[in-house]
Formats: structure tokens, sequence, C-alpha cells
């Protein structure tokens, strides 16, 4: 019994690596961090984070979440059927191909995946894939409230993605306004990687794998299915800074997500319910993407050239101005007590002691603050700044 358990486990992962999904998002990362390396160099000289770190980032996977909401999908009994598994690794595919990362939320993958699922049952179509037979389920069936779940759940998890790395993976551009002048937006753009385990129902793998272990629980067989959920996220910001965007536009994700998750548990008593959900949520969710890029279409940027000093449009990893505490969106008003407003005068102020530098800086709240750090030989030449010029 437990050695089949053992195996039942070991090929569920197997399964995982299968999935062609997981190496299209690999090859997709990898070009991400291509694009916004190629980018940073060309608007200034210079990348912030490194080509890998968008891979790296979504290797990272988020292991308490994967666990918590495979665990409760195991032990709550959710069961998710195979044609549901098999639409959504091919929508999840063309979403990633169209580029648009706004259709890889799980919300939107998942309505997408169900209402085709219900109109091929309501058209009577299936279709031969890989052997399977794709077949579609009616709208009031019971898997409902598994997806709307599980949606809900992915949705926290897309929340969370945004709240937490949505700033540090913010990469400045230069645009210039209708007056000419050079002003600093930043945009986002990644992709992270869920692993979840399912319950696969019945014989529904078995019959078109017959290698494909059983485990026996009562008078119930089931299968076990590790699959690679993949969820993206895209958005530019102006008019707001990095650090406090993201943090706001994950927070009011996470409110839809939970207001999800109550209409899968209602769901559970009438299945509508969970349908009614899965579109609106999918809905509403498209229309957050869209009003909070309406926002940000403005001419007042919250980073461009200052009157009151230079002002800082990133901060390069592990540099002295990193060490210094200093972010995006302050200002520098004097260096080594040099007056400076642009990146000539800042290298001209930091050779007055090539040794050590002190900075009075105009915090985000307006406030004026010293700080001051040893330089090395090996230091950036701006101690890690990058100015709106």
């Amino acid at each position: 019994m437990y050695s089949n358990i053992v195996i039942e486990l070991l090929m569920a992962i197997g399964r995982f690596f299968m999935n062609p999904l997981l190496y299209i998002a690999v090859i997709f990362s990898i070009f991400l961090g291509y694009r916004r390396v190629k980018r940073e160099r060309r608007h200034f000289n210079i990348r912030i984070l490194d080509g890998w770190s968008e891979l790296r980032s979504f290797l990272a996977v988020p292991v308490l979440i994967s666990l918590v909401v495979s665990i409760l999908s195991i032990g709550i009994g959710l069961t998710v059927p195979v044609s549901f598994l098999i639409v959504i690794t091919l929508v999840s595919i063309v979403a990633l191909l169209s580029y648009v990362f706004h259709f890889l939320s799980p919300i939107v993958l998942f309505a997408a995946s169900y209402f085709f699922l219900v109109a091929m049952h309501y058209f009577d179509k299936s279709f031969h894939l890989f052997g399977y037979k794709l077949s579609g389920f009616n709208l009031m069936d019971g898997s409902i409230v598994t997806i709307t779940l599980i949606a809900g759940l992915l949705l926290m998890a897309e929340a969370r993605l945004i709240r937490k790395t949505g700033a540090k993976f913010a990469s400045p551009l230069l645009e210039k306004t209708k007056r000419g002048l050079n002003v600093v937006p930043y945009f986002s753009k990644k992709l992270m990687l869920v692993p979840l385990f399912f319950i696969v129902p019945g014989d529904a793998i078995s019959a078109n794998l017959p290698w494909w272990p059983q485990v026996t629980l009562g008078a119930e067989q089931f299968s076990l299915v590790m699959f690679p959920f993949v969820i993206g996220f895209q958005q530019i910001t102006r008019r707001t800074l990095p650090h406090y965007f993201y943090p706001k536009y994950g927070r009011s994700l996470m409110i839809l997500a939970q207001l999800v998750v109550i209409g899968g548990l209602a769901a559970y008593f009438q299945p509508i319910i969970g349908a009614i959900v899965l579109a609106v949520a999918a809905i509403i969710r498209l229309i957050m993407s869209l009003v909070y890029k309406l926002q940000q279409r403005t001419d007042a940027y919250a980073v461009a050239p200052s009157s009151k000093g230079a002002m800082i449009a990133a901060v390069l990893p592990n540099s002295p101005a990193e060490k210094m505490g200093l972010v995006a969106g302050e200002v520098i008003r004097k260096v080594n007590g040099m007056e400076v407003y642009s990146e000539s005068e800042l290298y001209e102020a930091l050779q007055i002691n090539a040794a050590h530098c002190r900075l009075e800086v105009l915090d985000h709240q307006k406030e004026v603050r010293l700080t001051q750090h040893v330089v090395h030989s090996d230091d950036h030449y701006r101690i890690g700044l990058l100015l709106a010029r």
C-alpha cells in the first residue's frame, strides 16, 4: 500500500516535468530577462538586475503556497477532471504566446478553460488529443466547486506576486513628455510557477496510460497529478512610485481573491454560483488591469528631472547607494557639500572625496536626511545611482 503511494507520488512529479507548459514558461522567463537587460542598456547604458533574474525568480517556487493549496485540495477531496488540466495547459500556452500577461491571471485562465469545456458539452463536441478523448462537462457539474476554489487560492498567489516582487522587478524606462522632457516610468512583467498536486478521479489516466499506478482507498480509485500552474503579470506605472503602486495593486487583487474563494464555498450548495463568480471575477480582473493602466496615462510623473536636485530613477543592487538606503523617487540635493542636478555634476562631486561620500537627500515625505558611506575602488563610479535626466 505505502509503496504504491510512493510510486504514485513519484509518477505525479514525473508528469509535472512532462508538461510542455513548464518548458515554454522557462523559455519566456529567459526572454523576459533578455528584453529587460537590452532595454535598460539602451536607456541607461547599464542593466540593473542580471539577465537571469527573471528565470531564478520563476524557479523560486512559493513552497508554502504550493503545499497549503495542494494539502487543502487533496485533504478536502477536491478532484480535477483531466480534461480541465489539458485545456488549461493549452490556454496557458496560448496566453504565453500572445505575450499579454494579463491573460495569465489564474482567474482568467480558469474561466476561459471552464467555459470552453462547458461550451463543448453544450454543442456536444469532443476531440482526441494525445490519445485522450477530450469531452466537455455540464455547467452544473460538481467540478465547478474545485475550479472556483483553486482559482481563488491561485489568485491570492498572484496578489502576493504583485505585492512582494512587482516593485523589485519594476524596470525604469525613459520617455519624453510633450514638452520634450525626459521622464521615467516603470514597467514590471514577470512569471511565477506554482506547482500543485491534484487528485484525478476514477481511471481517467490509467485508461490511457496502463502503466500508471493506482491507489485504492475504499471503493474508489484515483491518480495523483502534479501540475505546473504559470501565473503572469504585467503593469506600467508613471504617476506612482513602484514602491507604493504594486503593494496597493496586490491588496486590491487580494480582496477579489477572497471573494472568489467565498464564491467557491457557496458553489458547494449551488453550483451555478461558482460559474457566475468565475465569469464575473475574470471580467473584473481584466477591468482592473485596464483601469490601472488608464490611471497611469498621465503627464504627471513620479520621477522626472527636479529643480530641487538630482532625482533618483533607480539604485543598483549591492551598491553604496543601496547600502545608504537610497531609493527611486528621492532627490539628492548635495554630494560632499556640492549641489548636484545631473549625472555629470554627481560625478564631479564624488571626486571631491573619492574614498567617502556624504549625501543630503530629500525623501518621499519631502524631509531632508543625511547619509554617508565609504566608497571602494571597485564600486560603481556613480555609487550605483541612475538619475532622471
